[in-house]
């Protein structure tokens, strides 16, 4: 019998699904939910925006439907047996994520994937070294990726900006960006957003001081970029940004205030430069209710989004807004094509062309998929090893654009 078998768990975890987690978290915990003690609570966590997951041990997200419990390594049989009812692992995660000293709770896994140790493999000739950047508007440290093959040559770079609770070494490993620059050989940048900036690590895309060219967080990631092209002599024509949840947040506010730097961007569920300016707003817009108004310092920078359509971390509309706001001004072509990945994931990939031919815009939308990094390696956290290689694909489109063909 565990202290858990007298807490009315439904009650738990309709409340949690309400969105009232003070009063499912006094619950758990044996207390009555008062009001001033849930306004309390309230109010603690108020200064926080969840942008994460549910995770199981190893790391890897999986989708709705699912087998969670085959899909983890090491879930205590007794735990199984415990939280076998649905929606019930989920209820405790999420009120882990929100209240992170709320105390003795039952242990599901490893819980969010960068606080495992993660070990990124290096082979021989490669380095993947930290830096730090300091500017006007502050610092922060990043981590490089530079391939064996590199000679001096002036290499293309892409900034990895990584999603809530991630790190570089976390982000690394779960989107195996590492293994196609060794593969293809380009330089990756990834800045690593602390807790002194957000609680949750999130990059604050949700912030109007964020959204600004020569202010904020743009600024530091524009300024991470060039240090790395001054440093080794990169391509300044063939700098292109990809980002997760709120990475992929800050990936379009990059290209809305730098697109003279940045010649393609990456947007993995996230959301459009200017679908919020305040912690109401973020909320709103993440629920699908946002109306993204992005200014633009220049034309619509080369997009390709992938977003899940089960996404209920980040609704999937988002992603649609990103494509939309990314539209260049001129007529495109557009042509859709349904497929499927080598790990059974249903998709529709809708691309848009120039007059020559060329991809201007990719919108792959995930079909069945939550909010995780497509086709990632379970190395990582809030990965979907089962969908097409989001990597692969990004990659693959930031190669046919620079900025003095754009």
């Amino acid at each position: 019998m565990t202290a858990f078998s007298t807490i009315d768990m439904a009650e738990v975890t309709r409340l949690t699904r309400a969105g009232q987690l003070s009063e499912a978290m006094a619950l758990l915990q044996g207390k009555s939910a008062s009001p001033a003690a849930a306004q309390a609570g309230d109010q603690g966590a108020a200064g926080t925006i969840d942008m994460v997951a549910p995770t199981m041990s190893g790391g890897a997200w999986t989708a709705p439907g699912i087998d969670r419990a085959a899909a983890a390594d090491g879930v205590a049989n007794a735990a199984k047996a415990t939280f076998a009812r649905p929606g019930l692992a989920e209820t405790i995660q999420i009120l882990r994520e929100r209240f992170p000293k709320m105390g003795a709770m039952p242990d599901l896994g490893q819980g969010i994937g960068s606080a495992r140790g993660v070990t990124v493999a290096v082979p021989e000739g490669a380095r993947f070294e930290e830096r730090s950047f300091s500017n006007e508007a502050g610092s922060r440290a990043y981590k490089v990726y530079v391939p064996s093959g590199f000679r001096g040559q002036a290499l293309p770079v892409v900034v990895m900006l990584h999603g809530c609770t991630q790190n570089p070494d976390d982000f690394a490993a779960g989107t195996r960006m590492n293994e196609l620059a060794e593969e293809q050989t380009f330089l990756v940048a990834y800045p690593g957003q602390p807790q002194s900036a957000n609680m949750q690590k999130c990059w604050n895309w949700f912030n109007a001081g964020d959204q600004q060219r020569g202010r904020g967080e743009p600024c530091l990631i524009a300024g991470i970029a060039l240090e790395v092209v001054k440093e080794f002599s990169a391509d300044p024509s063939r700098v292109y940004a990809a980002g997760l949840s709120a990475g992929g947040a800050a990936a379009a506010i990059m290209a809305a205030t730098y697109p003279d730097i940045f010649a393609a961007i990456g947007v993995h569920s996230g959301l459009p430069c200017g679908a919020a300016s305040d912690m109401p707003s973020a909320f709103a817009a993440m629920n699908g209710s946002g109306s993204a108004k992005a200014p633009r310092n220049g034309p619509g920078v080369p997009t390709i989004v992938f977003h899940g359509d089960a996404d209920k971390t980040v609704k999937p509309v988002n992603g649609d807004q990103v494509i939309a706001l990314a539209m260049p001004g001129v007529s495109l072509a557009r042509a859709a094509t349904r497929g499927e990945s080598e790990g059974g994931m249903g998709f529709t990939r809708t691309v848009r062309t120039d007059a020559s031919g060329r991809a201007m815009l990719e919108h792959w939308a995930l079909h069945g998929a939550g909010h995780a990094w497509s086709g990632g390696s379970s190395d990582g956290s809030y990965t979907d090893p089962r969908g097409p290689d989001a990597s692969r694909e990004m990659v693959r489109f930031f190669m046919t654009h620079s900025t003095r063909s754009s």
